[in-house]
């Protein structure tokens, strides 16, 4: 194999608030059926995620809504309102979660 054999791009460089005492980052495969809102929402920790299948209407904070498709990447940072709905043809993603020690995922609704 040579070098030239392999391409890397960056696909996401999130810059986080603070520094967080990452202990271990859970995934999870996550499918949402047809047109399912699941509400405002937060998470006790930042949240990256990637869609495989289907789309969503992702929406941070008030900043205009944008539709997810297979190959998008989001990020959901800690603590901020997040509108995450799947669209017609339902949504399924892997969502990875960075937590501390001790620390489990959480999603809270907040309407």
């Amino acid at each position: 194999m040579s070098a030239d054999q392999i391409t890397r791009q960056v696909v996401l460089d999130q810059t986080l608030p603070a520094d967080l005492p990452v202990r271990r980052v859970e995934a999870r495969r996550i499918t949402m059926a047809p047109n399912t809102a699941v509400g405002i929402h937060t998470h006790n920790g930042p949240v990256f995620g990637s869609i495989e299948t289907g789309s969503a209407v992702y929406q941070l904070r008030d900043d205009p809504e944008l539709t997810l498709y297979p190959g998008d990447l989001f990020y959901e940072p800690a603590d901020e309102p997040i509108r995450f709905d799947a669209g017609p043809d339902g949504v399924t993603f892997l969502a990875y979660f960075p937590v501390t020690d001790g620390q489990e995922a959480t999603l809270d609704l907040l309407k």
